[in-house]
């Protein structure tokens, strides 16, 4: 049975030529290399562009804004689609906003959209929420606009540790949106013994070619470095990281991994054809909640990764003010505790752990959402690469990928 195709759509399309083409395997993995060094190329800043100028402003003349997201990352009625706290904002504030969910993988959108933002145009989006590497890109290439704190008066209730990041220190291009681990999942009814490793996913025999990971680089190959021993948090060598990308080749070679994929990873989950995969932990929360009871999230003996996706306005956005009003209100603690009770993911908004206690006491206690300290002791924030660690890092295993 042939593979399914990789998600990133360079990769893809390189798949498709290669199997017309009735090339080797040897010979796909030539050109893939070739091809995922070009995509690796976007990690380096674009050259001979000048500043770039950001978009005019009409939020004051026009009450609406489009906001891309992931799926399955707003407080939604399943029957109607509806998005209440989306709902009470413009009822609120008169801003209509046009909410999209288009993100399933940080590099198949930026793909999408990198050559308007390089040009200073509007990518069709006021605001997008994309994860902190991929924020720390857009920023360094100038592709964000400065956020007005003024306009954002509930910026205050932004959990302090949260604050001064490394790529954007003062949060003045960006704001957390929610925050989450990547870990380990299994359909409970197949395996109630669960797993406690993602090597144990690897060898178990009912495992093969059932298994699932994740397209997001820093969570598949980080679960798998921390596995070995590596401090992913530090500095950690190349040759540590190629060993981690070793053991990920050699399972989807062996027939072990079925797919790897973005956000897409759960209709595989929800239709049986993966019974265990890296994963991220609200994500399972909510399928459990919409599906049926089956399956077991579990952040690894080993460590998990954590993680932040983050508000920005892109440079060629014509209704900032709009965006902002819109971070403003999902940092009102009452807002941000009904999107955490729906989406089961971190939220970055202090007070909302006591606003959550209104809605259900036992939300105060889910980890998930209001991590303890013995939770958080097991998560590990994958490091800021350099430029070049992003574009040889990020080729190598979109090479790898290739096989998937």
């Amino acid at each position: 049975m042939p593979r399914s195709l990789p998600e990133d759509p360079l990769i893809r399309s390189l798949v498709i030529h290669a199997r017309r083409a009735q090339m080797t395997r040897r010979g796909v993995l030539a050109g893939a290399t070739a091809g995922a060094s070009a995509l690796a190329l976007a990690a380096c800043a674009p050259t001979g562009v000048t500043k770039l100028t950001p978009g005019t402003d009409v939020s004051s003349t026009d009450k609406s804004m489009v906001w891309a997201n992931w799926p399955a990352y707003m407080d939604t009625v399943d029957a109607t689609g509806a998005h209440p706290t989306l709902d009470a904002f413009t009822k609120s504030t008169g801003i209509k906003v046009d909410y999209r969910e288009d993100v399933d993988d940080n590099n198949s959108y930026y793909a999408k959209v990198k050559d308007q933002l390089a040009l200073g145009k509007d990518i069709g989006a006021d605001t997008v929420c994309l994860t902190d590497w991929m924020v720390s890109r857009w920023i360094r290439f100038g592709y964000t606009q400065t956020l007005d704190h003024s306009k954002i008066p509930n910026i205050k209730n932004l959990n302090p540790s949260l604050l001064n990041i490394d790529y954007d220190k003062g949060r003045h291009q960006s704001l957390p949106w929610q925050g989450g681990f990547a870990g380990i999942c299994w359909n409970k009814q197949e395996f109630p013994n669960g797993f406690t490793s993602v090597s144990e996913m690897f060898k178990e025999p009912k495992l093969k070619g059932r298994v699932g990971v994740l397209s997001e680089m820093r969570d598949t190959i980080g679960l798998i470095m921390l596995e070995q021993g590596v401090d992913i948090a530090g500095n950690f060598t190349d040759s540590q990281f190629q060993a981690a990308l070793a053991v990920l080749k050699q399972n989807i070679d062996d027939g072990v991994i079925r797919n790897v994929k973005g956000n897409s990873y759960l209709d595989d989950l929800k239709n049986g054809d993966t019974l265990a995969a890296i994963c991220w932990s609200g994500d399972i929360t909510l399928i459990n909640g919409s599906n049926g009871d089956k399956w077991t999230f579990a952040i690894p003996d080993a460590g998990g990764t954590l993680w932040n996706d983050n508000f920005l306005v892109p440079i060629g956005a014509t209704h900032k003010a709009n965006a902002e009003a819109i971070m403003n209100w999902y940092y009102d603690p009452q807002i941000a505790a009904q999107v955490a009770a729906y989406v089961n993911y971190i939220t970055p908004v202090v007070g909302a752990k006591e606003a959550a206690v209104a809605i259900d006491p036992a939300l105060a206690d889910n980890n998930l959402i209001f991590p303890d300290a013995a939770t958080l002791k097991k998560a590990f924030v994958f490091r800021t690469l350099t430029p070049a660690q992003e574009q040889s890092y990020g080729s190598a295993f979109q090479s790898v990928l290739l096989g998937a």
